[in-house]
């Protein structure tokens, strides 16, 4: 089915982002308390998302980060729309273990939050790509971590703020100053998960280099 093993490379790469990316949104609605700050369910898998995100553009380049970019947010714009419909189709009466009240409570999210997701999350990837390629450019090959983390420092800034102001803050579920916090605390965990997983980028870079550098041989 793949004719290189840099086509299969790509296709496990891009699996792994579409799903964590798809999740995220999925599970978004849901806020939790760490201490007296609040923050969304939905940022537990995105450093997954940032490390592949990384990894595609080492090795797939800016034009590869954009298109799969593009391609998850009209999947995720898609699986929004198949929930609708499952929201609307009737559960059977005495016999769905869910019923529709408890379905609607879990995936019927407002549109407020669909918009904000899929704004941030395109908005988010596309300054991604920019700083990570603006920082290659100046280094070459050196300082994986600095392309890395520094496009994710910047990238997730406007996605914490952007989500959270389009999804809970402008349709008046949060107020001003909850709304800062929760944007400021999913932001510090978001980078301090992104500074943590340095490693294992590093691990994957080696992975891959070695995977691919047998079918040069």
């Amino acid at each position: 089915m793949f004719k290189t093993k840099k086509e299969l490379v790509f296709v496990i790469l891009a699996g792994i982002f579409i799903t964590n990316a798809v999740t995220a949104e999925l599970i978004g609605g849901k806020l939790i308390q760490i201490g007296p700050f609040v923050m969304s369910i939905g940022i537990l898998p995105w450093p997954i998302v940032f490390l592949t995100t990384d990894l595609i553009n080492e090795y797939f380049g800016e034009k590869g980060v954009k298109k799969l970019s593009l391609i998850t947010a009209g999947l995720i714009a898609y699986a929004f729309i198949l929930l609708f419909l499952a929201i609307n189709i009737p559960a059977a009466k005495g016999i769905s273990p869910v019923n529709d009240d408890q379905f609607f409570a879990v995936f019927g999210q407002s549109m407020w939050i669909i918009v904000g997701s899929i704004i941030a999350f395109l908005v988010s990837q596309l300054i991604d790509v920019t700083i990570f390629w603006f920082f290659k450019n100046r280094t070459g090959n050196n300082k994986i971590w600095l392309r890395a983390t520094g496009s994710t420092i910047i990238s997730q800034l406007f996605d914490s703020f952007i989500v959270l102001g389009i999804a809970f803050w402008l349709p008046g579920k949060i107020n001003f100053d909850t709304f800062i916090t929760s944007a400021l605390t999913g932001y510090t965990f978001k980078l301090g998960i992104a500074v943590l997983l340095t490693p294992l980028i590093y691990l994957g870079h080696y992975i891959i280099k070695k995977y691919l550098s047998e079918e040069i041989e």
